[in-house]
């Protein structure tokens, strides 16, 4: 609960106009988004995940083909005075050309046999994978290999319109270009054959090609590599009849091309030795080169297209690693909370249990109750205070409310309840001033908005009994749990805060006692300075601050407090929001403890890496399971994805299940499990990406103070009381000093 009012500032003079400007906090997470999804959709571009297309033609008919091209060779040139198809290739010249690469493995090893046996050949590229691996392109053009267009995607282009052709030749000359500096004027179809195969429907791609300045190039020996037939069969298919020249097709991409490497080591030297030399398209046909060297604007739009690639890979990686981690932080977190919380519970619930060497703690108790604006609350909460089971003591601290919330509390005129008053000073200041009014040794603290059960107040302060106990962490319920957002905030607090807390507990590492209901011995606070406002999580600040000097703190599940949810998104996010970057500066806070010695040290090294990894590490990385989920709906394989993330559901589902059990809960509201991961999850991702973004920027956040509606009026399957005759009132001859 927030206390502090924000201040306005002056209003602007008459007829100014203010310019509202995006805050940082909102404008930079929306371009690490932008910039990620970005990111996300080049790396499945290069991928071949988008836009991508796999069809590929029947056979036709090829009565509109030219006999001299289909009786014709490997060379097909249609340009403007252009032969059309001819055999070009003189006798004792193989034309080696490998097609679909570059491959990060099979490329370099293709690459040193070449280079061994002083052999050039053609390599028919793909802009996805030279776009990828540029480093490989340039390394066939400095080794003196030549270089031809294999198309972007590698789709079947009788498929394809003239746009989406041009785009494909445009996309590959782009990779070319930004890999190795240069244009090509050799192309290759994908899925193309011998010249005799050229058909009615992709005659027509060829000719257009051709009207845009390219050579087309098929095959007249097939070393049919790509179905794996063997080392020596490879040979057997590359090897032309007697002298002949031929142009050899092969692939360094595409599967698995160890049988490539092998051959192509065995097969050079073989045709060697029969005087055969290896050449490329050009050398061999004594034309000019095919290469043309690029410059200027169209230089640096390739070598931006490669960086942007070669930056998306590397972020994508990075994103991976991020996935595997929160991977292993999201099973270890549902298995150390399962594995815990059943220590835990059979701990505190076996019979006999005794919270220390007294008995039970009968001591009255000051419950405090700091109010800022909770007209609509305060009455509820005080008055389910005096059906307290516990002798108490209860002071309204009213921190400069301007709704009259210290006049309704006046006028109950209840036994045992003071109000104090002070100008508006925030919910630490204000706590502060009721520990200093109080007068018991045992201080419980509550929201203005929360109301207590009858046995409440006594379940939070038997641990107290431990001497070795500084503060005790409640059991905070969603009492407006009949909304979709409340139901979700109600599985949030069963599952993610109150089975935390169990887990926290045996690993005595509480990171924090909610504000809502909580039990601190007196002396402890004072040991250590009382509530801090040096940061907007009071009560983790407090409750780190507790661990470092040494107390315990412990969780009572059965101290249940009801406390009303925000009951609309911009309220949860102003609450959130708070949460997410008080932790943050908490943590930061203590962050000496880490090497210190004694138990802050044990804290520290214990504690603060659990802590920083399930709090504020593990809810950052968490949106990558969305946006890899998101991903593999849309590019990949979206069976297995959809299975992946159910899984996931079904152990959060395992876990919530429970987590329910043990608190006596109705299981149906697990029902807005599946949606609550959909949709509310989203929310908190965002909320803790802006709670990073203004710690990193120096933001300082203000106190946000939260709508109430006073619809908590009483703990389930109780009342309010208007007066309580019995109700034990504590009286100040009954103090006396605990543990």
């Amino acid at each position: 609960m927030a206390l502090r009012s924000s201040r306005r500032g002056d209003a602007p003079a008459s007829g100014a106009v203010r310019r509202r400007r995006l805050p940082l906090r909102y404008l930079l997470p929306s371009l690490v988004l932008v910039a990620l999804m970005a990111m996300l959709m080049l790396r499945g571009f290069v991928h071949s995940e988008i836009l991508a297309d796999y069809r590929v033609n029947t056979p036709a008919a090829n009565d509109r083909v030219p006999q001299e091209v289909l009786k014709g060779g490997p060379v097909i040139d249609t340009r403007p005075g252009g032969g059309e198809g001819r055999d070009d290739v003189p006798e004792r010249r193989l034309v080696l050309t490998f097609d679909d690469g570059p491959h990060p493995e099979w490329t370099p090893k293709i690459l040193d046999v070449l280079k061994k046996h002083d052999a050039h050949a053609v390599f028919f590229i793909t802009g996805t994978m030279a776009s990828r691996y540029p480093d490989l392109v340039q390394r066939m053009v400095d080794e003196g290999h030549e270089i031809g267009l294999h198309t972007f995607n590698h789709p079947d282009l009788s498929l394809q319109s003239q746009r989406r052709i041009d785009w494909e030749l445009s996309q590959n000359q782009l990779a070319l270009a930004g890999a190795a500096g240069i244009r090509s004027s050799l192309f290759r179809p994908p899925y193309s054959s011998f010249a005799d195969a050229m058909d009615n429907k992709s005659w027509p791609v060829t000719e257009y090609i051709g009207s845009k300045g390219y050579i087309t190039i098929v095959n007249n020996t097939d070393s049919e590599d790509w179905r794996r037939p063997g080392v020596d069969e490879i040979i057997r298919k590359a090897t032309p009849k007697g002298d002949k020249g031929a142009i050899v097709l092969m692939h360094d991409s595409g599967g698995d091309r160890s049988q490539t490497v092998a051959a192509l080591d065995k097969f050079i030297p073989q045709m060697k030795d029969r005087k055969y030399e290896f050449e490329n398209l050009t050398e061999a046909l004594g034309a000019q080169s095919a290469h043309t060297k690029v410059t200027g604007l169209e230089l640096w739009k390739g070598k931006a297209w490669v960086y942007a690639v070669q930056a998306s890979e590397r972020i994508t990686g990075v994103l991976v690693v991020g996935l595997a981690v929160i991977g292993v932080l999201v099973f270890l977190r549902f298995g150390l909370m399962l594995l815990l919380s059943v220590v835990h519970a059979r701990r505190v619930r076996r019979k006999g249990f005794r919270w220390g060497p007294r008995g039970p703690v009968t001591e009255p108790v000051s419950v405090l109750v700091p109010a800022y604006n909770e007209a609509k609350c305060i009455e509820n909460t005080v008055r389910s205070l005096m059906a307290s089971e516990h002798p108490i003591e209860v002071i309204v601290i009213d921190d400069g409310s301007s709704d009259g919330t210290a006049r309704i509390v006046e006028s109950l005129r209840l036994p045992n309840v003071r109000v104090v008053r002070q100008l508006n000073a925030g919910k630490p200041a204000a706590l502060n001033r009721g520990i200093a009014n109080a007068r018991y040794n045992i201080i419980v603290m509550m929201d203005g908005d929360t109301v207590f059960e009858p046995s409440t107040v006594g379940e939070l302060v038997q641990p107290f009994a431990d001497p070795s106990v500084g503060a005790v962490a409640g059991n905070a319920k969603v009492g407006n749990k009949d909304s979709l957002i409340g139901a979700w905030q109600h599985i949030e607090y069963v599952m993610g805060f109150n089975l935390d807390r169990r887990m926290y507990d045996i690993l005595r590492c509480m990171p924090t006692i909610p504000g809502a209901v909580g039990a601190f011995r007196r002396s402890a606070l004072e040991r250590v300075g009382g509530m801090s406002d040096d940061t907007l999580a009071e009560d983790t600040d407090i409750t780190m601050a507790m661990h470092r000097d040494g107390w315990k703190v412990v969780y009572a599940e059965n101290a249940r407090a009801w406390t009303e949810a925000p009951e609309s998104v911009q309220q949860l996010w102003s609450q959130r929001y708070r949460w997410s970057y008080g932790t943050m500066q908490a943590i930061w806070k203590h962050r000496r403890s880490i090497i210190e010695k004694g138990p802050s040290g044990r804290f520290g090294r214990v504690g603060m890496p659990l802590v920083s990894l399930f709090m504020v590490v593990a809810p950052l990385l968490a949106p990558l399971i969305d946006v890899f989920l998101l991903y593999g709906l849309i590019f990949g394989p979206t069976g297995k994805t959809i299975g992946a993330w159910l899984g996931v559901l079904a152990i959060q589902a395992i876990c919530a299940a429970y987590a329910f059990r043990l608190d006596r809960e109705r299981m149906t509201h697990l029902i807005s499990l599946p949606l609550q991961q959909l949709l509310y999850r989203q929310l908190m991702y965002v909320v803790l990406l802006q709670s990073w973004i203004t710690a990193l920027t120096g933001g300082r956040l203000r106190w946000q103070k939260l709508r109430r509606t006073g619809v908590v009026g009483a703990a389930p399957g109780g009342s309010v009381p208007g007066a309580v005759p019995g109700q034990r009132a504590a009286r100040g001859d009954e103090r006396r000093p605990v543990g």
